[in-house]
């Protein structure tokens, strides 16, 4: 079992930046993969990012890639989305994930078994 616990959601403008923070703790989870996700109202919830725990690769959204940042910290057990030049379409519920497994795909949401609360994202124009 993995526990996932966000933070860092709040409301900005347009072209600002914004870290989330997602803390784990459970079960060994260096052979994991971790992901962002996010839903705005009334649609999926869709990949954004996605990172290898164990050799810190990555994989963005074509939405995302060139603004958004996945990174991890090994010490606290944390991994990171950094959003710069945001903007109102970016607004949604943020939700970090792990998963792993043969096959395992960065951008399937079926794919990650654990998730966290979620935490919201708001940009004003």
């Amino acid at each position: 079992q993995i526990q996932l616990v966000e933070s860092g959601g709040g409301l900005v403008q347009a072209g600002d930046s914004l870290r989330l923070s997602c803390a784990a703790s459970g079960r060994a989870f260096s052979g994991y993969n971790m992901g962002w996700f996010r839903q705005a109202p009334g649609k999926e919830r869709d990949f954004v990012a996605a990172i290898k725990w164990s050799v810190g690769s990555t994989a963005y959204a074509d939405s995302v890639k060139g603004r958004f940042t996945i990174s991890r910290d090994n010490a606290k057990n944390t991994f990171y989305l950094q959003m710069n030049t945001l903007k109102p379409e970016d607004t949604a519920v943020y939700y970090c994930a792990a998963g792993f497994g043969v096959g395992f795909t960065p951008t399937r949401r079926p794919d990650y078994a654990y998730w966290g609360q979620g935490t919201q994202v708001t940009v004003s124009s």
